[in-house]
């Protein structure tokens, strides 16, 4: 697991994510450590923070295991809301109508960079 701070954080390569893949950093944000994951979905890469909108528990029992079987959606595996990889918004279960917390990210020389989010859970 890769560690970021404050500021814009390299971590990853672009070709170590092929779709599908995922990958799990931690933030250090305002004095807090914020597990955090990236994503590969249809060849665009995302971030969110590791935490079900629902209740503040992480999305993965396995690790790095975000997806559902079938690819389409993001799911927590304490309680099986789905959301969508491209918006973080939860779909199915509860919280239905609320997004999951995303990491602003770039792509700079082949590496994928991210920064801490505006917003941070509590």
């Amino acid at each position: 697991m890769t560690v970021a701070t404050e500021h814009e954080h390299d971590v990853a390569a672009v070709e170590q994510l092929r779709p599908g893949a995922s990958l799990t950093f931690t933030l250090e944000c305002d004095g807090r450590r914020i597990e955090a994951f990236l994503i590969n979905h249809d060849d665009t890469f995302h971030a969110y923070v590791n935490q079900c909108h629902h209740v503040p528990m992480t999305l993965d029992w396995v690790e790095n295991r975000f997806f559902t079987d079938d690819g389409k959606y993001l799911v927590c595996a304490t309680h099986g809301a789905f959301y969508e990889p491209d918006t973080g918004l939860c779909v199915d279960g509860p919280p239905c109508g609320r997004s999951l917390y995303r990491v602003p990210l770039r792509v700079k020389d082949g590496r994928i960079v991210v920064r801490c989010p505006p917003d941070l859970p509590r």
